[in-house]
């Protein structure tokens, strides 16, 4: 994850994807939160967020962009990472979504300007931790089925953290797709 921010923008099927027109696209960046704790420069991590960010978005053709900010440990950083969000969500025209893979306090989450909370669901049930969901929608990131806890309109099913991994080769990604397809019609199905 830290590897590509040294030279942002630069992803290998960028260009072939940018070729394509979809509804809507989903994209993920490291988080400033992270990359200040990994020992960048406030200044320097936003201007590396934000310029790969712009050379992903120059010329995607699509209806509506998410971006997540990938911020995986920020249970364990010890400064106010909000604020660092919204320079970057405000130079965008974006759908406003932070990703999470360990657990933390999930009412700043709750309480933040960002429109989706994804998380591992398969590994945390965040419906624990709020009494009302204040708008949010949630990217629940599963194992299977039953890690969805309380899936609302708008919603998003998604596999779980890791599986960007070299653990994993490409049938293991179009199993998971398949799966997930599989599951999302269930609740597409749903009364």
């Amino acid at each position: 994850m830290l590897n590509y921010i040294k030279n942002p923008g630069h992803l290998s099927c960028l260009e072939k994807f940018k070729k394509y027109k979809f509804e809507t696209v989903k994209i993920q960046c490291i988080g400033p939160a992270t990359l200040i704790a990994a020992g960048y420069k406030e200044g320097d991590a936003l201007l590396r967020i934000y310029t790969h960010i712009e050379s992903i978005i120059k010329d995607l053709r699509a209806h509506e962009i998410i971006l997540f900010l990938d911020e995986p440990s920020l249970g364990y950083v010890g400064f106010e990472y909000e604020r660092l969000w919204a320079p970057i969500f405000e130079s965008f025209s974006v759908i406003r979504g932070v990703h999470v893979c360990g657990n933390m306090q999930w009412d700043r989450l709750f309480d933040a300007d960002i429109e989706i909370i994804s998380f591992d669901a398969s590994k945390y049930d965040i419906t624990k931790y709020y009494k009302d969901r204040k708008d949010k929608r949630i990217a629940w990131g599963i194992q299977r089925a039953e890690d969805i806890k309380d899936f609302q309109p708008g919603d998003l099913i998604t596999p779980p953290c890791g599986l960007g991994t070299k653990l994993f080769t490409e049938a293991d990604a179009y199993a998971k797709l398949a799966q997930l397809r599989e599951i999302a019609e269930r609740y597409r199905a749903a009364p």
